[in-house]
């Protein structure tokens, strides 16, 4: 036998012998071994429900995913009960996260919980969504003048209906009271959803809710939107004002991100940064996008983290003027 033929034939017995141990010196992908937890750091309803909810169907209806995305819904302690799950989880591979702004807030208001967002796992911010101060049809007002002007009236007895502690919504009827002089009483709810429905049955006066919670009420003529927490007139409120527009430097959005748990692998990371990153180039997340009227660009990676550190050290100041830090 050939020297050139022994070289071949040993060649072939080592790739039988790799790869019936599944060493073919090409590394498979990861992908997952089983559901993933898909947690919602809300209550059902929800602005954050709601995306959470469409992405899932998105992967699910596209066969994007070879195990399928399992939400559920952790909005205990303005979001310390997700936060703590996701710190903890027992597969980090299999755990991720939808989030919104209680991720700086409740870690620095609740400092025994030991969470540290630098520690979590950038996955995608997915949008930054909106705010608009909401009164019911019934109240008769049309626009923020008549909103303060009512609002003074009633002093504490003005309730303004929030989704949790010392979180987005409270920080925006901070804000209301501080710049227009009010005494509005808050009162936090779990969830968006929840929220939207205590001034569509006028149990409360007023609301900052986001446009996905507030959409069936508004497009039945029950609530009215005032105006916007945002730089520009959102297209689907043409008629409410910007507060830029009425004087008052001040614009404030949520990020909707997906957040893996700490200690997820890199292989891990990188199946679902593509995952997400195929999810929001998709037409049906352009057309929720629109939609819902949410604004800002895909971030991940290291851009997430800087964005994360950045929007921490804004709310930390935010949270230390309003003197709950």
């Amino acid at each position: 036998m050939s020297t050139k033929r022994q070289f071949l034939k040993l060649g072939v017995a080592l790739s039988l012998g790799l790869a019936a141990f599944g060493l073919t010196g090409v590394a498979e992908a990861w992908e997952p071994k089983k559901p993933i937890q898909f947690v919602i750091m809300a209550g059902k309803g929800g602005g954050a429900d709601k995306m959470a909810r469409l992405l899932q169907s998105v992967v699910e209806k596209n066969k994007w995913s070879s195990k399928p995305l399992s939400p559920i819904n952790k909005p205990g302690g303005s979001g310390a009960e997700a936060l703590v799950h996701l710190k903890n989880a027992k597969d980090p591979d299999h755990t991720i996260m939808v989030t919104l702004n209680s991720f700086y807030t409740t870690p620095m208001r609740q400092p025994k919980l030991g969470v540290d967002i630098t520690k979590f796992t950038p996955v995608a911010r997915m949008a930054e969504d909106t705010f608009l101060l909401w009164v019911n049809k019934d109240s008769g007002i049309t626009n923020v003048d008549q909103f303060v002007a009512a609002a003074k009236k009633a002093g504490n007895n003005w309730i303004m209906a929030g989704t949790g502690k010392l979180q987005e919504d409270q920080l925006l009827t901070d804000f209301l009271n501080a710049a227009y002089g009010l005494n509005m009483k808050y009162i936090p709810y779990k969830g968006g959803g929840k929220v939207a429905k205590q001034l569509a049955g006028n149990h409360a006066n007023s609301t900052v809710n986001n446009p996905s919670e507030q959409e069936g009420f508004y497009a039945a003529g029950t609530t009215v939107a005032l105006a916007g927490f945002t730089d520009n007139r959102l297209e689907m409120f043409p008629d409410a004002p910007t507060f830029k527009e009425l004087g008052k430097d001040f614009v404030y959005y949520m990020q909707r991100s997906v957040v893996g748990a700490p200690g997820m692998s890199a292989d891990a990371a990188a199946y679902y940064k593509a995952l997400f990153a195929k999810v929001f180039k998709s037409p049906e997340w352009a057309k929720y996008r629109k939609k819902k009227s949410l604004q800002g660009d895909l971030l991940q990676g290291d851009a997430l983290m800087a964005y994360w550190k950045k929007e921490r050290a804004i709310h930390r100041a935010m949270l230390k003027k309003m003197g709950a830090l």
